[in-house]
């Protein structure tokens, strides 16, 4: 499988909320960095506990907006919703020898669009 089939298989997985079998398109010694709350999760044990483990309304649903693939360099642009709370993940991947070695993820909140901008642009 390419790079970019690998990331898609793994949000499959996900998508399935069964976060063992998505684990296993990670390597044994994975490194999931979150930047924003300065957390690093390394092994894909971990990875699997934590998002068993996260608090949920119901069944996490993913839905890939966008991935863009540079050689073993993917980034994904992932919607991702349990139909109380909607948000949105963006995703550096690193894969290597046909599993996700390294991954960086953002997870930006909505926030209302500032009035001074209100002449060029249209609020969706």
């Amino acid at each position: 499988m390419t790079p970019k089939q690998i990331v898609q298989a793994y949000w499959q997985a996900m998508n399935g909320n069964d976060f063992y079998q998505a684990a296993k398109s990670l390597t044994e010694d994975c490194q999931i960095h979150w930047p924003q709350s300065n957390e690093l999760i390394i092994g894909r044990d971990n990875f699997a506990k934590i998002n068993n483990h996260y608090p949920v309304n119901g069944q996490w649903q993913f839905k890939i907006n966008s991935l863009i693939c540079e050689a073993n360099e993917v980034v994904s642009d992932v919607s991702v919703s349990d139909d109380k709370v909607n948000h949105r993940a963006i995703t550096f991947h690193i894969v290597k020898a046909q599993l996700i070695a390294k991954q960086t993820e953002y997870w930006p909140d909505d926030y209302p669009a500032p009035k001074w901008r209100k002449d060029w642009v249209i609020n969706q």
